[in-house]
């Protein structure tokens, strides 16, 4: 590997012998933590475009079935003169990805699938709203394109409860569980979204959730740093000097840590997070992600560790919360 842990891009280039590039969308949905059903607020940190902020800007009132395929076209542009290929990660990103009629689903999923480009499909949703309904839908695609892969992305950001509901994540750490265990049973690949820096939280409660996904059939992670967002929740509490975001050396020594107990067989997706620009309020030193990744691996190879290097810790560890 190029990298001191398991990276896509590595996962990748070993699986289909070439890079993926992954395209955000917007298939114009909602979330049960914004339409009244849980809550009308969104989670505490989540800005109006509901985690969707990178995806590519869609006209409102557009007909979204036809509109995945433009957005998959004007993705690859976004990347300007860069030698991207043809091999495309159609990731539905914005809101919660299957909170939706089955139909509409079906239609979303199947454009972004039937794409030569698109190598595969990565959904970001909520364990609670993976209905018997949805995962037969997942399952039925799964063999009708057989060639293409389809990942579900979960939203854990922590295992521990006062902080779940400090955020307002509405679902309890149970659901999360049978989420990932009735995935895992249709061989659908499961990518865990992890927030560190929570209000509140120590580097021991980090890696306790950490431990506790080491014990399930989890096939990817997300490390992601908590970034605080204008017209947030979270930006009231942070501006009225409630908690305070994490240094860039805090945050290396704390996500180190996190990837040195993680199992060496997960795939990691992300090491820190992208806070739009023109939104962030805090902490503004992750906005120069080259040099964030840069520090992190100088860092590790200065230690001389790697994933997985305290993985055995991580495992046996008491992961009571």
């Amino acid at each position: 590997m190029d990298k001191p842990y398991y990276s896509l891009d590595a996962y990748c280039k070993n699986t289909f012998k070439h890079k993926c590039y992954k395209i955000a969308l917007n298939a114009h949905m909602t979330c049960p933590n914004r339409d009244g059903t849980l809550d009308t607020r969104g989670c505490i940190f989540c800005s109006a475009g509901g985690s969707g902020d990178f995806a590519v800007p869609t006209s409102v009132g557009c007909e979204a079935v036809l509109d995945i395929r433009t957005q998959l076209e004007a993705g690859k542009k976004l990347f300007g003169d860069k030698k991207i290929g043809d091999h495309f990660i159609a990731y539905f990103q914005a809101y919660t990805n299957t909170y939706a009629p089955l139909s509409y689903l079906e239609k979303v999923y199947f454009t972004a699938l039937s794409t030569p480009e698109v190598c595969g499909i990565s959904i970001a949703t909520r364990p609670d709203c993976l209905s018997d309904d949805v995962l037969a839908l997942l399952k039925s695609l799964r063999h009708r394109f057989p060639e293409k892969f389809i990942w579900v992305e979960l939203g854990l950001q922590t295992i521990h409860e006062d902080t779940a509901r400090y955020i307002r994540r509405g679902y309890e750490l149970p659901v999360f569980e049978q989420a990932v265990k009735r995935l895992h049973a249709l061989d659908i690949p499961v990518i865990s979204h992890v927030i560190l820096g929570l209000p509140g939280e120590t580097p021991d409660m980090v890696s306790k959730t950490i431990g506790y996904l080491n014990t399930l059939p989890i096939w990817g992670i997300k490390l992601q740093l908590l970034h605080v967002l204008k017209n947030t929740d979270l930006a009231t509490d942070y501006l009225a000097g409630k908690f305070a975001t994490l240094e860039k050396d805090e945050y290396l020594t704390l996500l180190i840590h996190c990837i040195e107990l993680l199992r060496p067989d997960i795939v990691i997706h992300r090491v820190t997070g992208d806070g739009p620009k023109n939104l962030l309020i805090s902490p503004t030193w992750s906005l120069n992600k080259r040099d964030v990744l840069n520090c992190l691996h100088q860092r590790m190879r200065q230690l001389n560790t790697y994933q997985g290097r305290l993985c055995a810790a991580a495992v046996s560890k008491d992961t009571s919360h």
